[in-house]
C-alpha cells in the first residue's frame, strides 16, 4: 500500500477512536467547537475503551480489501463491551443512519448517537441486536468463533472476520471453538479468518494467552490446524503497514483453501490516555473500562479528556456540518458490501421456507389406541431424512448433536447424507464425508454455537441432544432467547428460523446409565424466559412426535423445546388425531374417559413415560371401580396450561375450567419436576385440588419401571392418589388401596431378584 492509502486508512481508524470516546463520554457538543465543559460530559460513564482502538483498527483495514476485493464478508465482535467501535463503524459507513434515520451523519446524529450509548432508553454497550451487521451479542464470552463458523456453512464465498478476544479465548466454548475447522468444507462452505486480539489484559488481570512465548503461541494454533500471522506493536505506522501487508497474504491464502489466523497484539486501550493521576493507563487493565473517570467535577480529568479527543483531529475527519469528509467515504465498500449492511447478518433476509415431507407418509399405522409399539425418534429420524433431501438443493438444513444423532436414533439421515468431517479418516469410520448435513462434535457449546450462527444467517436445524446434558448450554440459550426477544421488536430485522431442541434419552428411560443422566430440568430453565420467545411440547406417542416436529420447523424467532423417548412407546394416536391434539394443544381423551360429561376425578399427563402410567392406571380403576367415573386429559404444548394472558398459547379461564373441572381432584402426571405444573396453574380456580407427580430427584441405575416407582409416578401410586383425593372413595377402595401397596412391594423384591420389570409392567397394554 501506498503512504497515501495508509494514511486513509489512519483517518478512517481516527474517525472511528473519536466516535467511539464521544460515544463513552459526551452528551453534548460532539464537534468540540467549544471548549469541553462539565456539562457536556454525561452524568455516569458507562462503557469499555480497552478494546475498542483495537476493533476500530481491524474494520478500517477489512474495509479497505473488501472494496479492493470486492469480498462478501461479515465481521463477529468477540471481545465483550465492544459496543462503541461497532456503533462507530456502522454510523461511518452509513448503514446505522439507513437502519435508524433518526441518527443522520452529520453533527446533530453524532449528537444523539453519542447520547444514547449506555444512555436510559438508548442502546447497549455491547454489540446487541440493535446494531447492523451483527449476529452476536459478545456480553457473555466464549461464543464467537462458533457463531462465525456456522454462518460460514452454507455459504460459499462468504469470509467471516472474527475477533476474539484474549480474555473470551480463555473460556471452555472458545477454547473447543478452535476445532470447528475440521467441519468447513472450503469448496461448499465460506472461510472463517480468526483475529485472536491480544491486547494484554482483561478486567483486572493479564490474560493468558498474551503471556505465552510466541513460539509456543504459534504451536499451539498450527496443532489446532491453522497458519497463525502476527501483527504486533504500538507505532500506528508501522501497524498499518503490517496489517494491510498481513490481510492480503491471509486472504490469498484463504483463496487457495489454506487456514489462516492473525494473531493481533496491540495496547489496551491504544490511543487514550497513557497515565492518569501517576499511574499508568494505555497498555494496563486500567483501560478496561472508563480510562478517565470523574470527569466531572475534576477539572485536570476533564482537560485530559479534551485534550485525548483533539488529538484524533476531529476538522480533519468531519467537516463543519458533523458529516464525514469525501476522503473517508472513499474507503467505505459499497452497498451490501458494508460489513453493517451484509444480508447475512440480517438472515431474514435471505431465508427461504424450508421444503416439508408429509406428516402421512410417515405416521406409524394406528388401527386401535395403544396396541401398537413403535420408536419415535426413529420415526423422526426418517422424517428428517426426507427433510434433508428436499432441502438438497437450497442447502440450507442441517442436524447438530454431541456424538448422539444414531444413540437417539435419527440415523436415518445417513441414508442420505453423512457426517461433515475434514479431518483424518479411517477405514473403521462411519458416515464421515467432506460434504454432509449432520455435524458432530461433543460439545454441545460448539453444537449450539455453530446452530445459532446459521440459523442468524437465515437457515434451518434440529440440535439432538441428551436430555440431561443439554444445561451445559443454559446460559447460551438464555443469550439466545434474550437475543430473539430484542430482535423480535426491531421492525428492520425480519424473523429467522427458530432454534429447535429434540431432547431424547430422557430422564424416565436413564436406567441403565444411572443418577447422572437422570435430569429434567432444562424445561424450568425455559419457562423463565419471554412468553412471545419460547414453546415446550411433550408428544406423547410418535404420531404427535411428528407433527410437533412438523410445526417447530416451519416455525420462526422462537425457542422450541421437544421433549420425545427413543425407546419403544405405544402408538396411542393415529395421524389425523395427533394433529388435531397437537393443535389444541391439550384436550380429553374421550376413547380412555369414561366419565360422560361429569368426571369425579381428572387424570392428565405430559410427557410419554407419564401417559403410559395413567392410561395404565386408569385400566386397573376401571378394573377395580367400575363405577368411578375417569376423565383422561393429555398435554403436548405445556404452555397450554398457562393463562392467555400470560402466553399466547394459553388457556383462557373457562376452557381450563371446562377441562380441568372447577372442584374435582386433578392428579397430574408429569415429565419433570412437578412444581413447574403448580406455577403454571396457581392462579386456576381448581389448583387448590391439583396433584402433581414427575420427577423428585431420586435415580440410580435400575430398571425402567423402577424408576418410575423411585419419584411415585407409577401406575399404582396414581391409583393411590386418586382413592386418597376423591371424596368419599378411601373406605370404600381399601382393598385396592393395600392391593396397590402391594404391588410396589412386590415390584420391590421383583426386580432385586430378577433384574427386570414385572410380566405385567414389562408386557402391558393398553385394553
Amino acid at each position: 500500500m501506498s503512504h497515501a492509502d495508509l494514511s486513509l486508512v489512519d483517518a478512517y481508524w481516527r474517525a472511528a477512536n473519536y466516535l467511539s470516546a464521544g460515544q463513552i463520554y459526551l452528551m453534548d457538543n460532539p464537534l468540540l467547537t467549544e471548549p469541553l465543559a462539565p456539562e457536556h460530559i454525561k452524568p455516569r460513564l458507562l462503557g469499555h475503551w480497552g478494546t475498542t482502538p483495537g476493533l476500530n483498527f481491524l474494520y478500517a483495514h477489512l474495509n479497505r480489501v473488501i472494496r479492493e476485493r470486492d469480498l462478501d464478508m461479515m465481521f463477529v465482535t468477540g471481545p465483550g463491551h465492544g459496543g462503541p467501535a461497532l456503533l462507530a463503524n456502522t454510523w461511518l459507513e452509513g448503514t446505522y443512519s439507513e437502519t435508524y434515520p433518526g441518527v443522520p451523519r452529520d453533527a446533530e446524529g453524532m449528537r444523539t448517537l453519542f447520547r444514547q450509548f449506555s444512555f436510559p432508553g438508548g442502546v447497549p454497550s455491547h454489540v446487541a441486536p440493535e446494531v447492523p451487521g451483527s449476529i452476536h451479542e459478545g456480553g457473555e464470552l466464549g461464543y464467537s468463533l462458533a457463531h462465525a463458523f456456522g454462518a460460514a456453512f452454507d455459504n460459499p464465498g462468504l469470509v467471516v472476520a472474527c475477533v476474539v478476544g484474549d480474555g473470551e479465548a480463555e473460556t471452555g466454548p472458545l477454547a473447543a471453538s478452535w476445532h470447528a475447522n475440521k467441519f468447513l468444507n472450503p469448496e461448499t462452505d465460506g472461510a472463517v479468518l480468526p483475529i485472536l486480539h491480544l491486547n494484554g489484559y482483561k478486567i483486572a488481570n493479564p490474560s493468558l494467552l498474551s503471556r505465552i512465548p510466541r513460539d509456543e503461541l504459534d504451536s499451539l494454533f498450527r496443532g489446532y490446524g491453522y497458519q497463525p500471522f502476527h501483527v504486533e506493536g504500538h507505532e500506528p505506522e508501522a501497524m498499518h503497514a503490517r496489517m494491510a501487508e498481513v490481510l492480503d497474504e491471509v486472504l490469498d491464502l484463504i483463496a487457495r483453501g489454506g487456514r489462516p489466523m492473525i494473531v493481533l497484539r496491540s495496547p489496551k486501550g491504544w490511543t487514550g490516555p497513557s497515565e492518569v493521576d501517576g499511574l499508568p493507563v494505555e497498555d494496563t487493565w486500567r483501560s478496561h473500562q472508563v480510562p478517565l473517570a470523574g470527569v466531572r467535577d475534576n477539572p485536570g480529568h476533564l482537560a485530559m479528556l479534551e485534550s485525548w479527543l483533539r488529538g484524533y483531529r476531529p476538522e480533519e475527519l468531519f467537516d463543519a456540518d458533523g458529516v464525514p469528509r469525501p476522503e473517508l467515504a472513499a474507503l467505505v465498500p459499497e452497498g451490501t458490501r458494508r460489513m453493517g449492511a451484509s444480508p447475512h447478518a440480517n438472515g431474514g433476509l435471505v431465508l427461504r421456507e424450508l421444503k416439508m415431507p408429509s406428516i402421512r407418509e410417515h405416521a406409524v399405522e394406528v388401527v386401535k389406541h395403544g396396541s401398537t409399539q413403535s420408536e419415535p425418534t426413529r420415526v423422526l429420524g426418517r422424517f428428517l431424512r426426507d427433510v434433508v433431501t428436499l432441502n438438497e438443493k437450497e442447502r440450507d438444513f442441517r442436524v447438530f448433536g454431541p456424538d448422539e444423532t444414531a444413540s437417539n436414533r435419527l440415523d436415518a439421515v445417513y441414508e442420505v447424507t453423512g457426517k461433515q468431517w475434514q479431518a483424518e479418516t479411517l477405514p473403521v469410520d462411519e458416515h464421515l464425508v467432506p460434504d454432509g448435513r449432520v455435524v458432530e462434535v461433543l460439545s454441545e457449546h460448539l453444537c449450539q454455537g455453530m446452530l445459532e450462527g446459521y440459523l442468524l444467517t437465515g437457515r434451518h436445524g434440529l440440535f439432538n441432544c441428551y436430555e440431561a446434558f443439554i444445561h451445559i448450554v443454559d446460559s447460551m440459550f438464555n443469550q439466545h432467547a434474550k437475543w430473539l426477544k430484542t430482535h423480535r421488536k426491531l421492525e428492520w430485522r425480519r424473523p429467522v428460523a427458530s432454534l429447535n431442541y429434540l431432547l431424547s434419552s430422557h430422564v424416565w428411560r436413564q436406567d441403565h446409565n444411572g443418577f447422572s443422566h437422570q435430569d429434567p430440568g432444562f424445561i424450568d430453565h425455559v419457562m423463565n424466559k419471554k412468553a412471545e420467545v419460547v414453546r415446550v411440547y411433550l408428544p406423547p406417542d410418535t404420531n404427535t412426535l411428528l407433527s410437533v416436529a412438523d410445526h417447530c420447523l416451519r416455525s420462526k424467532d422462537y425457542v422450541n423445546v421437544i421433549v420425545a423417548g427413543k425407546n419403544e412407546t405405544p402408538d396411542w394416536l393415529s395421524a389425523e388425531e395427533a394433529e388435531l391434539h397437537c393443535a389444541r394443544g391439550a384436550g380429553i381423551w374421550e376413547w380412555a374417559s369414561n366419565d360422560e360429561d361429569e368426571p369425579d376425578v381428572v387424570l392428565a399427563c405430559a410427557g410419554d413415560a407419564p401417559t403410559v402410567e395413567v392410561l395404565a392406571a386408569t385400566t386397573l380403576l376401571r378394573e377395580h371401580l367400575p363405577s368411578l367415573r375417569v376423565r383422561v386429559v393429555n398435554v403436548v404444548d405445556l404452555m397450554r396450561l398457562q393463562p392467555d394472558t400470560e402466553h399466547p398459547h394459553g388457556m383462557p379461564d373457562r376452557e381450563f375450567d371446562a377441562l380441568f373441572t372447577t372442584d374435582k381432584p386433578v392428579i397430574f402426571a408429569y415429565h419433570g419436576y412437578p412444581w413447574l405444573i403448580h406455577r403454571l396453574t396457581y392462579r386456576r380456580t381448581n389448583h387448590h385440588n391439583l396433584h402433581v407427580r414427575g420427577y423428585k430427584e431420586e435415580g440410580t441405575t435400575t430398571t425402567p419401571f423402577d424408576m418410575l416407582v423411585l419419584n411415585d409416578l407409577d401406575r399404582y401410586r396414581l391409583v393411590i392418589d386418586v382413592i386418597d383425593r376423591v371424596p368419599g372413595l378411601g373406605p370404600k377402595a381399601a382393598r385396592l388401596r393395600q392391593l396397590m401397596q402391594d404391588q410396589r412391594t412386590r415390584h420391590h423384591a421383583w426386580i432385586r431378584e430378577h433384574g427386570e420389570d414385572l410380566p405385567e409392567v414389562r408386557d402391558w397394554t393398553w385394553q
